[in-house]
This record gives structure tokens, C-alpha cells and sequence, in this order.
């Protein structure tokens, strides 16, 4: 297990060198030019997320195909995922994390797009969706789509499986002593049974918990930063020296804690908001909605909430929850920190059962998390397979669970990274081979002023 942990951590360093990132901050930088800062039009993107459009082409609600991205983006990618960037990366991680969901708004936004334009509907009455079918009609290369198929189906075990499940028993298991395997099998039934509800009932599920859970959470955090007020400033402004400091790190190279900051912030980034991977694409899909661009700028709003407004104020809070509690000093070398220590520090702080309120927000958090991304990964493996192989991937995911939780935490994160990086290749190809479609709809529907008219043919 050793040798295969090391491999995993060596293949993972070197899949997330600097072209990858490169690749990735330019598509964001690059998209968010070619739509003419579509990042300004999320208000309307909110508006539209809670405004019905039930006499469109689709089998589920628009706002119930963002909760579903929205569960699976919200997650411990968040809560652990940023301490995590922390801790290797240093607080300006969280700077980087921003920037990238400031930019990945436009990558979100174009890869919808794109699903939707290039969606199917079968003889059944189902919409099917997303990068393989953009990358098969679009860009007519079905080889590479089924490459981008294969990567999802291993990221939903990755991302959206192992790592939501460890990070549940262990806290569960550090806060109320309940042993690892104990809450793999409890994890493990309650997927079971949400599955069984298909992908409308998983959209009402989630439809229900992820805006509370949001909000509940969120307001934790605020707390917290009322509590430490006046450290709120200085964390800010150590993350903003640290995210452009270069200051040679122990060992390192001048210049190697700016490439640290942004190698985990951006990593992180990509991990909580999934710009880039074309996972959310797949679901919004199957979404009802009258021209792709009008879903498409709904689903960008995910990346909105999840990096720019959650993981910010996440990200703010540890740092300034460290601050006030360990002092200046502390805020300089984050890495004799552990990720878990540093959120329960945080949420120490709360006046009463902070890490508990923390460890349920995550369990409930993590949960939807593995729902959503059971939805991208099933859609993955209808396109590679059909309907028959989806009943041997519902049993396989569900056991994955149980064997998540109770698995080594490096080795998880690193496999989660891995299978990041081989999603977002073939979807960034994607998105440059056919960002002349994402221009000419955009233009179509949103900066005319047209984003309630129908398709032709929709």
C-alpha cells in the first residue's frame, strides 16, 4: 500500500505540473474574454435559477439540475479541500482559489453551454448531455469522447465517491469516537437508498438540503468571524502578500512559495468548483430550458456560490480563526498544521458544539456531494454503455463508498487529483475546438438581449 501510495502522489505531482494549470487558468482567461466577461451577467443567472420554465425541452427543473451541481461541487472540497490548500500551499492559496473561480465562471458557463447545445434525447424520452457528446457532434472525434466518458466515470469514484466518504468517517471518528467502518456502512445505506429514487428524485433531495445546508453553514462561518473580528483584516491582507510573496521556503527555490500558493490554491480550486472538468454540463443537460445559453448561465452560478462566495469565506475564516488563536507567527507556516485541525480550530471557536455542527455540515455536505457526481457518472457510463451497464456501476459506486471511508486519506486526495486532471484534458480541448459555437450563442441569446427566446426546433 506504501509503494502504491507513493506512486499515486508521484503521477498526481506530475499531472498537476505548471502546463496543466496553465492549460486550465487559460481556458478560464481565455473564455472569459471570447464571451465579453459573460461573469457579468450571474445576477441575471441568479434570477433566472428561481424562475420556472416548465414549457421547455428537459426532464428536470432548472433550479433542481443546479442544486444537483451545487451538491456535488458543495462539499468537503470546501471545508477540507481548502484547508488542505492551506496547509501545503500556504494562506495565499485561498487567493489563487478565488481568482480561479472568478475566471472559471466563463469555463462553466461555456461547457454548459455546449452540452446543451449537443444534447440527445432517446426513443425513452430521456435527455442525455455533456463534454462526450459535445466532443463526439461538435468536434466529431468519438474516440476522445470516450476517453472523457472513461475519466468520469473514474473521477465520480475519486472526487465524488472516496474522498467525500473518507472525509466523513474520519471526522466522525475523531469527534464522536464512532469507529470508521461503522459510518461506512451507514453512509452506504443512505446512498443505497437515495439511488434507488433515480435522477428526479436525487434533484428534489437535493433541491431540499444543499440550500439550507449552504446557508447554515455559511452563517457558522460568519459567527466565527464575528468572534475573531479583528483578525479578519490581517488574514485578508496575509493572503493577499502571501498569494504574490517570493520568499524561498525551507528547501525550496525563490520564487516557491508563490508557485506553491498557486499549484494548491488552483488545484483546490478546480476540486470545489469543477470549472473545467465538464461535470456540471452533463446534469445541466437534462435540465428544462428554452436556448442552451439560458441554462448555461444558470449552471455558471454554481461556480458563483461555491468558489467565490463559500470558499472564500471559508477560506477567510481559517485564516483568521488561526490568527486569533495561535497568533501572528502561526500565520506564517501553515504546513505543522493538519487540514482537519485547522477547520476545527476554527470551528472551535463557536460558543457551543462548533465541531459538531462542522461534522455534520460535512457528513450531510459530502453526501449530496456523492449523489451528484453518482448522477455524472451514471450519464458517463449510459454513453459507454447503455442502460445495462448502469445497473453494474449503481452496485459498484455504492460499494465504493463503504471502501472510501475506510481508506487511507493521501492516498484518496492524490487519487481525486489524478482523476481531475484526466477529466478536465479532453473537455478543455473541447472547449477551444468549439469556442467559436460558444461566441456565436452567446451572441445570440445573451448580449442580444434574447435569453427568453427558443431554439430553433427546441
Amino acid at each position: 500500500m506504501e509503494l502504491i501510495a507513493r506512486f499515486i502522489a508521484g503521477f498526481n505531482q506530475f499531472l498537476w505540473g505548471p502546463p496543466l494549470l496553465v492549460l486550465l487558468v487559460g481556458a478560464h482567461i481565455f473564455l472569459t474574454f471570447r464571451t465579453k466577461f459573460m461573469q457579468r451577467f450571474v445576477p441575471l443567472g441568479i434570477k433566472l435559477s428561481i424562475s420556472k420554465d416548465d414549457h421547455s425541452s428537459g426532464m428536470i427543473s432548472n433550479f433542481g439540475a443546479l442544486s444537483i451541481a451545487l451538491a456535488a461541487t458543495i462539499g468537503t472540497g470546501n471545508i477540507i479541500g481548502v484547508a488542505t490548500a492551506i496547509v501545503l500551499g500556504g494562506p495565499g492559496a485561498v487567493f489563487w482559489c478565488w481568482v480561479c473561480g472568478i475566471f472559471g465562471i466563463a469555463t462553466k458557463y461555456g461547457e454548459s453551454l455546449l452540452s446543451l447545445k449537443y444534447r440527445i434525447q432517446t426513443e425513452d424520452g430521456q435527455f442525455h448531455g455533456g463534454p462526450m457528446y459535445a466532443i463526439e457532434y461538435g468536434m466529431k472525434q468519438k474516440w476522445l469522447a470516450i476517453l472523457f466518458a472513461i475519466f468520469t466515470v473514474g473521477a465520480s469514484f475519486g472526487v465524488g465517491n472516496l474522498a467525500q466518504s473518507n472525509a466523513v468517517s474520519t471526522f466522525t471518528y475523531e469527534v464522536f469516537g464512532v469507529p470508521q467502518w461503522i459510518t461506512g456502512i451507514g453512509e452506504t445505506i443512505f446512498i443505497a437508498l437515495a439511488v434507488l429514487g433515480g435522477l428526479k428524485g436525487i434533484s428534489k433531495l437535493c433541491s431540499a438540503l444543499v440550500p439550507v445546508m449552504a446557508i447554515f453553514y455559511v452563517a457558522s462561518c460568519l459567527v466565527i468571524l464575528c468572534i475573531c473580528r479583528n483578525m479578519i483584516f490581517p488574514a485578508i491582507q496575509l493572503i493577499i502578500t502571501e498569494a504574490f510573496s517570493f520568499r524561498s521556503v525551507s528547501g525550496g527555490f525563490a520564487g516557491s512559495v508563490i508557485m506553491l500558493a498557486m499549484r494548491y490554491g488552483i488545484a483546490r480550486g478546480l476540486f470545489s468548483n469543477e470549472s473545467g472538468l465538464g461535470s456540471a454540463p452533463i446534469i445541466a443537460a437534462a435540465a428544462k430550458t428554452r436556448n442552451p445559453v439560458r441554462q448555461a448561465l444558470i449552471s455558471s452560478t454554481g461556480t458563483f456560490w461555491d468558489t467565490v462566495c463559500v470558499c472564500a469565506v471559508t477560506g477567510v475564516t481559517i485564516v483568521s480563526a488561526i490568527l486569533f488563536t495561535y497568533g501572528w507567527e502561526a500565520g506564517r507556516d501553515f504546513s505543522k498544521f493538519q487540514a482537519q485541525e485547522l477547520t476545527k480550530a476554527a470551528f472551535h471557536l463557536l460558543p457551543a458544539g462548533g465541531v459538531e455542527i462542522l461534522t455534520v455540515a460535512l457528513a450531510i455536505f459530502a453526501c449530496t456531494t456523492v449523489l451528484g457526481w453518482f448522477c455524472y457518472g451514471e450519464q458517463a457510463i449510459h454513453y459507454l454503455g447503455g442502460k445495462k451497464a448502469m445497473i453494474f456501476y449503481r452496485l459498484i459506486f455504492v460499494a465504493a463508498v463503504y471502501i472510501g471511508a475506510v481508506t487511507k486519506l493521501d492516498i484518496v486526495w492524490n487519487f481525486s487529483d489524478i482523476a481531475n486532471g484526466l477529466m478536465a484534458i479532453p473537455n478543455i480541448i473541447c472547449l477551444f475546438a468549439l469556442n467559436g459555437v460558444i461566441v456565436k450563442e452567446t451572441a445570440r441569446y445573451l448580449h442580444s438581449g434574447k435569453i427568453d427566446d427558443y431554439a430553433d426546433g427546441n
